[in-house]
């Protein structure tokens, strides 16, 4: 099953000079648990925006990039390359984690999309696209809001009605 996994300002905002507006103990704290052990996807700038741009621990990490090889991924250069890959794996659980084009490009992949909204907004340069107005997609769960850092998030879930297959 292939996620996209995700948090979004009210604008569905969800980054800014390439790292995320907000810091989110309890999103963070989702995201680990419910990523690890798992494969996770994502593009380049995402790989380097983690601390000292290593890889996450406990993960397979896929890395979409035409440059910077670290021998802790699987790099791929080429969406179609990066496609073929995930095809391989799909019987495992794979998340999407980033960056805005890697989204766009794999969301009509994904079986799901786990969104923390943030009821702020951070004055995003990055986006993901607005699943509210995606006929596409159907949001199946919302919890009730949480106190995150002084912000108010939620966490929900959409899913896609009209998955491509890989």
């Amino acid at each position: 099953m292939i996620r996209a996994i995700v948090h979004a300002d009210k604008e569905w905002g969800i980054g800014k000079g390439n790292d995320m507006m907000f810091s989110l103990p309890k999103d963070m704290k989702f995201f680990r648990e419910t990523t690890v052990g798992h494969t996770v996807v994502m593009g380049g700038n995402t790989l380097r925006s983690f601390p000292n741009q290593k890889p996450l621990k406990n993960r397979v990490n896929i890395v979409l990039s035409r440059g910077h090889v670290q021998d802790e991924c699987i790099f791929v250069r080429s969406f179609d390359e990066l496609k073929a890959e995930l095809k391989k794996r799909e019987t495992e659980e794979i998340y999407i984690i980033g960056g805005g084009e890697i989204y766009k490009e794999l969301l009509p992949y994904c079986h799901e999309a786990l969104v923390t909204k943030v009821d702020a907004v951070g004055g995003a340069e990055v986006f993901f696209p607005n699943l509210d107005e995606n006929a596409n997609f159907t949001c199946v769960y919302q919890s009730e809001p949480i106190d995150d850092n002084g912000l108010t998030i939620r966490f929900t879930t959409y899913r896609n009605d009209k998955r491509i297959p890989l």
